[in-house]
């Protein structure tokens, strides 16, 4: 029994907590620097003031998580962030590929708990920084509303990855909070009145088949939407979850004080809108609905954006500047919506895509003026403009990979985060992300520790790619159609395929470029030609004498003509895809962007990929093979196709292929680290979505390794993770490594992106 005499007050609990690195926040930008900081070697203390990780994500809220890859709806191929963000999404996928948000919280607490240098403060909001000196944190204080405790984080390293920016404004770190004037950055799309200055908050909502007919009884705060919400016609029985996004208010409000209040009103509509599906008589099969869940938090979009020593603007975005201190690449659209919210009569959002995905600099990602800040998520140093672009959740995530890496070269080198740029310590970060499969485009790293560059490597096969055999699959052509494919400098070959006329026709086909390499907007137009189809068999030949001077993705176009059908090929290959001209509406995707010319925006067409079991490559043949896909990629740090596939594959036909790796004098081997294909395409979505399958369909699943004596070093059965990373306790003395993999699919040649050997 315990008995506490009367006192005048009392003091809470006060622990101190010393770790290497403090991050503040537990969305998907703070679990991703946790876990890459930990990685590395550090001790993260990781403190989120919720009880579950993921912020937007998670089940609080319910958001998708997206990035570069827009929903597949851009021209931005093979985009999808890599590195800890991916792993979590693959491990989401075959976990929980029909998106339970309930689910993805274990998925992200499992991830953090497994890492032993992280220790994790769940329910623990930051209120109180201590600091050195002015322009050096010592330590943020917080409080554990479920245990009543204090904290002390004691750290040289702090990242605020708060949302709000708690840490970077106790602290006195310089932000800004609204919109520019298109006169302080020359920003064309600097927002009007009508836009406002912030974006606001949502709250989803999920509904339930109970099976028999529920009745409903609004509360009394349930707002009459067929009155106050302008589209209210869009609403319907079918949508929910963070379909609804655009049910968003707070644009015209003070983001961070106001957020109650906001929540209130978003509750009032959301509570209507349900009230307006089952008690207006306009949806009578909403009858055996129920309302299953309501957010209790909204999910906010802008607040706080804090000043680095570098502001991303919209013509880094646009224009696809170049940066010395790129540590990461975003590639959601410009994405702003109106001031006044679901109140508003204008479109939700205004979205306007860039041609291709785009450097963010490590200057974006720590204070100018707190010397050992970073920030990593929505807050870091943009415009309000190119905030429309760098606020999503993936590549929130993808920046907090790369200030969790940062960290830990800051302490090594023992600087300070702007110091890391000023010492030219830049070259280094990026090799350290490169090795770790963090992908910077237009960056070139090596790694010479890496013993496979020192190897000779002997395959089974190697696939030379001279056609696509047909399924007997014919379609209508009633979308514009693109092969695209990976072909080297010179000559372009000749694309060859059968086509159905089903009455006499003419045909409109091209041969497409990007005008930057690396792009996948075909902007560039090289051969163009009308063919006359007859009823019947047609053999269509796509050519040109054009000769690339560098190697690069070339599209091969056939126009639309619902008098013509084409046949479809089952065979999927790493780096070889077919994309259309059509729309996607969600992401603002009509075919075509069509930009005034005002407002600093490329007009241009969309070629876009879909979703599996469609998007089949067309079947054709080729006047001279492809020849992209080499051992010697095996060599690279690239883990995706950017102008060339930059992965290695096997033969169609080799059902067992082999890798043999050799050096002339044993090595000390501890680490083998494979890379497979995770379809970097593919969105995949964290929650609504149902994906087609739990394992990429690239992914190898059975392989296994041996040493130069032919003893089994390793071995996977029923593999679904796309970077096997082996850590062996005592090194492998061997001359030899061979890697023997089972094909998966009929279909899909077996290939790999990389093999780092250490």
């Amino acid at each position: 029994m315990f008995i506490e005499e009367p006192s005048v007050s009392r003091e809470l609990k006060l622990l101190e907590i010393a770790s290497d690195f403090v991050v503040v926040g537990g969305g998907l930008a703070g679990v991703c620097a946790a876990i890459s900081a930990a990685r590395s070697g550090l001790k993260v203390s990781l403190v989120q003031d919720r009880p579950v990780l993921g912020g937007n994500s998670s089940s609080e809220v319910r958001l998708w998580i997206l990035g570069a890859t827009s929903h597949m709806g851009n021209n931005n191929r093979w985009a999808r962030e890599s590195g800890i963000i991916n792993e979590i999404m693959i491990e989401n996928l075959f976990s929980n590929k029909e998106g339970n948000p309930i689910i993805f919280d274990s998925i992200l607490l499992d991830k953090v708990k497994k890492e032993e240098n992280i220790s994790l403060f769940l329910n623990t909001s930051v209120y109180h920084v201590d600091k050195l000196d002015n322009d050096t944190i010592s330590s943020v204080i917080g409080y554990c509303s479920q245990n009543e405790t204090k904290y002390a984080f004691n750290s040289k390293l702090f990242c605020d990855c708060s949302g709000d920016g708690i840490v970077g404004f106790l602290s006195g770190a310089a932000f800004r909070m609204g919109a520019e004037s298109s006169d302080e950055f020359g920003e064309q799309f600097a927002p009007s009145s009508e836009y406002g200055e912030l974006l606001g908050h949502s709250i989803y909502f999920y509904s339930k088949d109970t099976g028999s007919p529920v009745k409903y009884n609004p509360p009394s705060f349930a707002l009459d939407v067929s009155k106050e919400i302008p589209r209210y016609k869009s609403f319907n029985s079918k949508d929910f979850g963070c379909r609804l996004w655009w049910i968003e208010y707070g644009g015209r409000k003070d983001t961070v004080h106001d957020t109650e209040e906001i929540k209130w009103e978003l509750w009032k509509i959301v509570y209507g809108v349900w009230n307006h599906i089952k008690n207006s008589g306009e949806f009578p099969e909403a009858e055996n609905l129920t309302l299953e869940w309501v957010g209790t938090i909204p999910g906010k979009r802008e607040s706080r954006r804090f000043e680095g020593d570098y502001m991303i603007v919209q013509q880094d975005i646009v224009e696809q500047r170049k940066h010395d201190d790129a540590v990461a690449f975003g590639g959601w659209s410009i994405d702003l919506h109106p001031g006044d919210g679901v109140f508003s009569e204008k479109p939700g959002c205004n979205q306007w895509h860039s041609k291709g995905i785009y450097q963010i600099p490590y200057r974006s990602l720590y204070s100018k003026n707190i010397s050992n800040l970073f920030f990593a998520g929505r807050i870091i140093s943009a415009s309000h403009v190119a905030f429309g672009s760098t606020r999503v959740m993936a590549t929130s995530a993808f920046l907090g990979q790369a200030v969790g890496n940062a960290a830990y070269l800051c302490m090594q080198k023992n600087c300070s985060p702007k110091e890391l740029y000023t010492l030219n310590h830049i070259g280094e970060l990026q090799s350290y992300l490169a090795k770790k499969g963090h992908f910077i485009p237009d960056v070139e790293s090596t790694d010479n520790d890496n013993l496979i560059n020192h190897a000779t490597i002997e395959t089974s096969s190697v696939l030379q790619l001279s056609s696509l055999q047909g399924n007997g699959e014919w379609n209508i052509l009633d979308e514009s159609i693109a092969q695209l494919l990976p072909i080297k400098s010179g000559k372009i070959p000749d694309l060859k395929l059968s086509i159905l006329g089903l009455k006499d026709t003419e045909i409109e086909v091209e041969i497409r470029l990007s005008s930057k390499i690396g792009n996948f907007t075909p902007d560039v137009t090289i051969a163009k030609k009308s063919h006359k189809v007859f009823t019947g068999s047609n053999e269509l030949v796509i050519g040109s004498d054009y000769k690339l001077d560098a190697d690069q993705y070339v599209f091969y176009i056939i126009h639309k003509n619902t008098n013509v059908k084409v046949e479809y090929s089952d065979i999927r290959i790493t780096g070889v895809l077919s994309v259309f001209n059509t729309i996607n509406v969600a992401v603002s995707n009509y075919g075509k962007q069509e930009a005034p010319d005002n407002i600093g925006i490329d007009s241009f067409e969309f070629w876009v990929p879909k979703r599996r079991p469609e998007g089949k490559n067309l079947a054709f043949s080729l006047s001279e093979p492809i020849s992209s896909f080499e051992l010697s990629n095996l060599k690279g740090l690239v883990q995706r196709p950017t102008f060339q596939t930059n992965a290695w594959a096997a033969s169609l036909f080799d059902d067992s292929p082999e890798l043999r790796i050799k050096w002339d004098q044993k090595q000390s081997i501890q680490v083998l680290k494979i890379c497979f294909d995770p379809d970097w395409d593919h969105p995949l979505e964290s929650v609504l979505i149902n994906h087609p399958e739990s394992i990429i369909p690239f992914c190898v699943q059975d392989f296994s390794v041996y040493d130069d004596q032919n003893r089994l070093v390793f071995e996977k059965a029923g593999n679904y993770e796309t970077v096997i990373e082996l850590n062996l306790q005592t090194p492998l003395l061997t001359n030899e490594l061979v890697i023997r993999l089972s094909k998966t699919h009929h279909h899909i040649p077996v290939s790999l992106f990389s093999i780092q050997i250490y």
